[in-house]
């Protein structure tokens, strides 16, 4: 039996009677179980036939509204419902008292992401982490329910920026009931448990006041806040390709992350030639979110078809494999696939003025950053959606010191501007 928390039977009961409903608050707070029964209930009655769910990618969409843990849609209906294509892609066919209901699920984090849903007449949507989201792709799924019989809005997220585009778009324009969550909002989690999520998010002021308090915080302690999601992030390739390499971090409960990246040559401004690096694509594992951990072999062919995909994407043959030292059992397995690795530059050596080690690499990625030099390009497949939820949190604990947390994907990503600093800035 699924016993729910007093804030849950709020939202799951509540009356249909606004256009948005947004329920923001920290990880774990159970608010998107909440929502995915919440959702289920609507759909059980609707008159609409079209729905979507819509996350940063259409994998995140099954995984939180689908699945959920085994608390998903697919789940809640059972045998009345059966995962189908058609003409407007993948979704959950239900067999409701009203009729059947397709629940599409895609993704809305890039530019064009609107594309896949233009000319669709939909009766709700459900907005997965919709701080993600491209501000195109949201507004078009608003204007494709215009037509609906029960038309209905449904959205989640933690705490973002209290500046963050969203609020004032979307949440201060529509008619929408704002519902705020905390860990004790979670009926499963013990005592015990809280105490010890409690006793690491105190350490640092804003992960205390996002992650614990549920707070909108402007983050000052975010280490790369200057990255802008518009002027750091681009659609297509520019300029002309010099070299494809590769960067990566591995571990098994641990996340492995390993880059694409290719250095493209413009036409210089203070000399000749300048140069970006670009991030192109990002293969990404959680052994420890997922809870599926990998052998490192698995990993190992995972990455060699990932690299062998960039480099037919792109059209470039890779210069280097960096991989970091410490990965040492990784390097060995891509070794045996013939994968040639070397160790990637994690700045243990690098002295600069008053910097040291990874502050001296953490410099160079904050001025790559804010010169424009160092950009995502978006791609379909092998996206950023993990880079981008690092960058808004990776911090620094009270005495300044970067927290070891949240910089998997990071970490990989300042081994790759070492080594574009030292071939093309310096």
């Amino acid at each position: 039996m699924i016993v729910f928390s007093p804030k849950q039977k709020q939202i799951i009961t509540a009356p249909y009677d606004v256009t948005l409903e947004v329920n923001e608050g920290t990880p774990r707070s159970s608010k998107t179980t909440a929502g995915v029964f919440r959702y289920a209930d609507y759909i059980a009655g609707t008159r609409d036939e079209n729905h979507l769910i819509v996350a940063y990618n259409q994998e995140q969409a099954f995984r939180l509204f689908m699945e959920c843990d085994g608390f998903g849609l697919m789940h809640i209906f059972g045998d009345l419902a059966k995962i189908k294509h058609d003409e407007n892609g993948d979704h959950l066919l239900v067999d409701t008292h009203n009729g059947q209901r397709k629940i599409y699920y895609k993704g809305g984090g890039k530019a064009d992401s609107k594309k896949a849903i233009t000319g669709m007449s939909l009766g709700s949507v459900a907005f997965c982490e919709i701080d993600l989201l491209h501000m195109d792709m949201i507004q078009e799924c608003f204007r494709r329910t215009f037509a609906a019989k029960d038309r209905y809005h449904l959205a989640d997220l933690n705490p973002p920026s209290p500046n963050h585009p969203v609020i004032k778009e979307v949440f201060e324009v529509q008619k929408t009931r704002w519902v705020h969550w905390t860990i004790d909002d979670n009926p499963i989690i013990t005592g015990e448990r809280k105490q010890e999520i409690h006793e690491t998010l105190k350490k640092n002021p804003y992960l205390y006041k996002r992650d614990w308090l549920g707070q909108r915080v402007i983050p000052s302690g975010v280490i790369y806040s200057m990255f802008d999601m518009k002027d750091n992030i681009k659609q297509k390739l520019e300029g002309k390709k010099i070299e494809m390499y590769f960067s990566g971090d591995g571990g098994q409960s641990d996340a492995t992350s390993v880059s694409c990246n290719i250095v493209t040559r413009h036409k210089g401004k203070q000399r000749q030639y300048d140069y970006k690096l670009n991030r192109v694509a990002h293969y990404y594992h959680s052994g420890s979110d997922t809870g599926q951990v990998k052998a490192m072999s698995t990993y190992a062919k995972e990455i060699k078809t990932f690299i062998l995909w960039c480099q037919e994407k792109f059209d470039i043959v890779r210069s280097e494999v960096f991989i970091d030292p410490a990965c040492k059992s990784l390097r060995e397995e891509l070794h045996l696939l013939g994968v040639v690795t070397s160790p990637a530059n994690n700045n243990s050596k690098d002295i600069k003025g008053s910097s040291k080690g990874i502050e001296v690499g953490i410099e160079r990625m904050q001025s790559a950053i804010t010169n424009e030099q160092f950009l995502l390009l978006e791609t379909e497949e092998y996206d950023h959606y993990n880079f981008i939820k690092e960058i808004g949190m990776y911090c620094r604990d009270d005495n300044g010191k970067p927290i070891d947390a949240n910089n998997h994907a990071l970490d990989e990503a300042r081994y790759a501007n070492n080594y574009y600093y030292r071939k093309y800035v310096l």
